[in-house]
């Protein structure tokens, strides 16, 4: 296998990867959720009032989220928390910010 195959074959399964993570960051609430999430660990209560997302769209949608490998989970008595698993969500939601939610009216 030559250099540029072996290039090509990373290149397909990078893309194979990017493409996954965009497939969950293109649905508004997943979206959200992550963007909150971004911030640091929160319990599903903390995200259904901050978000006004309620069950069981937000069951299905953190459920998506765990699925695909983007957040991970922690039981502390009844409740559940959420976190981002993947640094390269966290850049990617960092990125995005900066892009599409700018800190002045006048962007």
């Amino acid at each position: 296998m030559t250099h540029q195959e072996l290039s090509i074959e990373r290149m397909n399964a990078a893309a194979g990867e990017a493409t996954a993570i965009l497939r969950a960051l293109a649905n508004e609430s997943r979206l959200l959720l992550l963007c909150q999430l971004s911030n640091g660990e929160l319990c599903v209560s903390d995200l259904e009032e901050r978000l006004d997302i309620h069950q069981p769209t937000l069951s299905q949608q953190l459920g998506v989220l765990r699925t695909e490998g983007l957040v991970t989970t922690r039981r502390e008595g009844k409740k559940i928390y959420y976190s981002i698993r993947d640094a390269r969500v966290l850049t990617l939601l960092r990125t995005m910010y900066e892009v599409f939610c700018p800190k002045t009216e006048g962007r």
